[in-house]
């Protein structure tokens, strides 16, 4: 038995509510934890870190993100994917965004095709776990990249397995992202 007192309720404190921390953004943690679990389990437990984290919103335009720019320097489809955003921002080849950015496992969720003006594009970049972009993170030494990827993204999508499909999640970034 002990001679303290139970703290009263009005003196406990409470942790700051907001997003949790996600524990994946940590290379060397992530590396250890693979050495000892199974690949789907471990996208498994990424995955729903990621999804209690959310987006970080630390740099929403994609041209830009620290993450992705590993993926920016892959060559498909004969061109860069910055020179292939630097395209699509300038609004030139529009009949080929979309294959081009499938090349890399991205979509494009919405964009302007006029000739003027802003593109105001969503792109949706593939973090599941047969994730195209996950060859050239991997080549690039870069084990955690679906919770650096969310870190900077703008939104995060995951949608649940089914019985017929696996899990599927979605890094939403911006290209000509409104200033604000």
């Amino acid at each position: 038995m002990t001679n303290k007192k139970p703290p009263r309720i009005s003196e406990v404190t409470e942790a700051p509510k907001g997003n949790s921390s996600n524990p994946f953004l940590d290379a060397e943690f992530y590396t250890r934890m693979r050495d000892y679990t199974e690949r789907d389990a471990a996208f498994s437990k990424e995955l729903k870190a990621i999804g209690e984290r959310g987006a970080g919103k630390k740099s929403t335009d994609a041209r830009l993100a620290p993450s992705l720019s590993v993926l920016r320097t892959v060559v498909k489809k004969g061109l860069a994917l910055h020179v292939m955003f630097a395209r699509i921002v300038d609004g030139v080849e529009s009949g080929l965004w979309e294959p081009w950015m499938a090349a890399y496992g991205i979509e494009l969720r919405g964009v302007n095709y006029a000739k003027t003006g802003e593109r105001n594009a969503r792109i949706a970049i593939d973090i599941s776990l047969a994730a195209k972009a996950t060859s050239a993170f991997a080549n690039a030494g870069v084990p955690n990249w679906r919770s650096l990827v969310a870190e900077d993204a703008a939104q995060i999508q995951i949608e649940k397995p089914t019985e017929k499909e696996p899990a599927k999640a979605y890094a939403i970034f911006f290209l000509d992202a409104p200033a604000g």
